[in-house]
């Protein structure tokens, strides 16, 4: 790895000219990275996401990016109607759903 990077990091020789792939291989590798650790992982986790959201069914108890415990009373195409304390029912929109509140471990 070390001996690479003294590679790519030399300068050229005194006579000759440089290799034009050389000077853009630091930033293909910078676009490398930043997929590979940003971009790849952001898509994967909104596309589970999309599933979930997708695959909500009435019963199902979930938890609203404002931090709401309910229960799905309805599903629409876009929205959904959910049950809080006291028989309360609230219209939501499906993006505003983050998680299932079965998956939270009960804290004593």
């Amino acid at each position: 790895m070390y001996n690479l990077l003294n590679i790519l990091l030399m300068a050229p020789p005194s006579g000759g000219e440089q290799n034009p792939l050389m000077s853009f291989l630091p930033l293909i590798l910078i676009v490398v990275v930043f997929y590979f650790f940003m971009i790849r992982p952001q898509m994967k986790k909104q596309k589970e996401m999309r599933k979930f959201r997708d695959s909500l069914q009435n019963g199902d108890k979930v938890v609203t990016t404002g931090g709401i415990y309910g229960k799905i009373v309805e599903v629409r195409e876009s929205v959904i109607i959910m049950e809080v304390e006291d028989k309360m029912r609230l219209k939501v929109d499906k993006a505003a759903v983050v998680r299932d509140s079965a998956d939270l471990e009960v804290k004593k």
